[in-house]
């Protein structure tokens, strides 16, 4: 039986895609090294669900190209609130959001 590494293909972006809040920045680095993987990076996509079925501040934020053409522009901000608290994306690209708070439309 072989074993086959995966080789992993991506460009290097710049804050023009997503940018990234301090305060998200700093819980993104603090996961990062509670789970051992200080030089590990966060996956952003789009992807089919909801009701309708990117370096910067010395973190990683990894986007596939296909998704990177609905999040271009968007912020990546982290808050602690008790009700909706967690990793929240704002796209401007979105004209249209669902009650779920899910899905959009660009």
């Amino acid at each position: 039986m072989t074993t086959e590494t995966a080789t992993v293909n991506y460009k290097i972006g710049n804050e023009r895609l997503i940018s990234v809040t301090e305060k998200a920045a700093r819980k993104l680095a603090s996961l990062l090294e509670e789970k051992g993987k200080s030089s590990g990076a966060l996956r952003l996509a789009v992807v089919g669900g909801g009701c309708s079925g990117l370096p910067t501040s010395n973190v990683r934020l990894v986007v596939d190209p296909k998704s990177a053409l609905f999040v271009s522009g968007s912020v990546l901000d982290y808050s602690e609130d008790l009700q909706k608290g967690g990793f929240k994306v704002t796209n401007p690209n979105a004209v249209a959001h669902c009650s779920c708070g899910e899905s959009f439309a660009v």
